[in-house]
């Protein structure tokens, strides 16, 4: 799925009022009818609402919810503010269609008005200011944000909250915005909902299909995906009935050191749950027994050592190489990675090798192009330095991914691959369950398999990242998101494959 700008969706609303064709009215009206089945699949009719309104289309929005609730049975309270403007035109049209009753009460508000107290059981509604707003709220706005704030109500944002933009919002910290408990945008997500310092605006979100012309969408031009199910199946290579175990590739793991062996086993296990046909794990020397009783399915290359990585196996017989999981720093290790660095393979890296990288910054430099790394926030930032916010990292990682023709797999909520041809993928699946030990060894082990059975490298690293969002969903779904652990997670990837399917 698409992630349009402001100005794409602006043009994707036009073009859609021009040509399936429908009045911008109608629009409008098609957005509050998805804002009305959301509501009352979630909310009865015994909980009252409060809606602000603002005198753009976002308040316009707001002002036919409130008709639409009305008619449901539901007591509206609909505050609008004067604001500088009259109401815009299809906002006024839906003033003016407001019935007399007395499950409706309108009150008109400025900056003299007393600040609205709601009985803290009615749900709140901002639809004060959409995503077309150009500057952060200050004087009578930023004080009836702060108020609405500072009440102990369930809120909930039509299409964006006031005083976030769609993209980048670097004052978020010193301006006010509304702090949601649940955001309902329009079609697509915003950029700004996959930053984590919006969480605390945003709240939980989704997204209502308002029906804009697909045709335009399809032809409009982006940098930035949300990762579907749908996308993914396209992606996903299907066995045919006469496949052998060569077809799907030999990949090679190098992970493990002493008090580490559990990272090769979890990275082990995830890669050949995820379909590659052989797998060997190159360990140090001790951890032969543990491989053999934990992952008999995986052949094992012992080192020299005993509990440390000091050679690299020949790579002629492999399709795909992992290597990081649990591996330490040794210098001896080091080197083993400069050898891998230098050949000719598909890489994927992780942990212990690319904390090797951020120490040893020419070594970096020598990463192949195509090469996979799949760094956490920490890692990243030892990597290629701080940033000021999450937006500004996302914006330089595309600019290191095209630099040095890498793909970047930034773990985390709603997980970021960053592509050498400067697009941004966003993962929709996952939960905070996978916060857990071990989890990112998992995914590891996923991309691995996937590269190793010719999955093209931006492929590999999209469709894992989704599995293994979606395995972690299947755990939380049986276990719960404090008892899930990475275990958890590879026990889930058949189904989540299953699913994709």
């Amino acid at each position: 799925m698409k992630i349009l700008s402001n100005e794409q969706i602006r043009e994707a609303d036009e073009f859609t009022i021009r040509n399936e064709p429908i009045s911008s009215l109608d629009l409008m009206e098609r957005a509050a009818n998805q804002l009305l089945l959301e509501w009352t699949s979630r909310f009865t009719v015994h909980q009252s609402v409060e809606i602000f309104a603002g005198p753009g289309n976002n308040g316009g929005d707001g002002i036919a919810l409130a008709r639409m609730l009305v008619g449901k049975g539901y007591l509206v309270n609909l505050y609008v503010i004067r604001i500088g403007r009259n109401l815009s035109k299809d906002a006024q049209f839906n003033f003016e269609r407001l019935p007399q009753t007395e499950k409706l009460s309108i009150s008109w508000l400025d900056e003299s008005s007393p600040k609205p107290i709601p009985d803290t059981r009615a749900i709140i509604v901002d639809a004060l200011f959409g995503s077309g707003l150009t500057r952060p709220l200050d004087g009578f706005a930023g004080k009836l944000v702060e108020h609405i704030n500072s009440l102990p109500n369930h809120k909930i944002a039509i299409d964006i909250p006031s005083g976030l933009f769609a993209e980048s919002n670097p004052d978020n910290g010193s301006k006010p915005v509304i702090r949601a408990d649940q955001t309902w945008c329009f079609q697509f997500p915003k950029l700004a909902f996959l930053m984590p310092e919006n969480e605390l605006f945003v709240g939980e979100w989704k997204f209502l299909d308002i029906g804009l012309h697909p045709d335009f969408i399809a032809g409009l031009s982006t940098p930035y995906h949300y990762i579907t199910k749908e996308f993914v199946r396209d992606k996903i290579i299907h066995r045919k009935r006469f496949s052998h175990k060569g077809d799907f590739g030999h990949a090679l793991l190098l992970a493990g050191s002493r008090g580490k062996f559990g990272a090769a086993i979890l990275a082990g296990r995830s890669c050949l749950r995820s379909g590659a046909g052989l797998l060997t794990i190159h360990l140090p020397a001790d951890g032969m027994v543990i491989l053999q009783t934990s992952v008999p399915e995986a052949m094992a290359s012992l080192d020299m050592e005993q509990d440390l990585i000091s050679s690299l196996p020949e790579l002629e017989p492999f399709t795909a190489v992992g290597m990081g999981p649990g591996i330490g720093q040794d210098q001896k290790t080091i080197k083993v990675l400069e050898r891998l660095l230098n050949s000719h393979t598909q890489i994927v890296l992780d942990a212990d090798a690319l904390n090797i990288l951020a120490g040893n910054p020419d070594l970096l430099e020598k990463v192949p192009p195509g090469t996979i790394i799949t760094p956490h926030p920490g890692e990243y930032k030892r990597l290629f330095g701080p940033d000021d916010d999450h937006y500004a990292r996302l914006m330089r990682m595309r600019e290191i991914a095209a630099r040095h023709q890498l793909i970047i797999v930034l773990k985390g909520a709603h997980t970021a691959v960053a592509s050498p041809d400067g697009k941004l993928w966003f993962n929709s699946t996952g939960n905070p369950g996978m916060a857990t030990a071990g989890s990112g060894d998992v995914l590891t082990g996923i991309i691995l398999s996937l590269l190793a059975q010719g999955y093209p490298h931006v492929d590999a690293a999209v469709v894992s990242v989704f599995i293994h969002g979606l395995a972690g969903d299947i755990g939380k779904e049986r276990l719960g998101e404090e008892g899930l652990i990475a275990g958890d997670i590879i026990e889930g990837l058949p189904f989540a494959f299953k699913t994709c399917k």
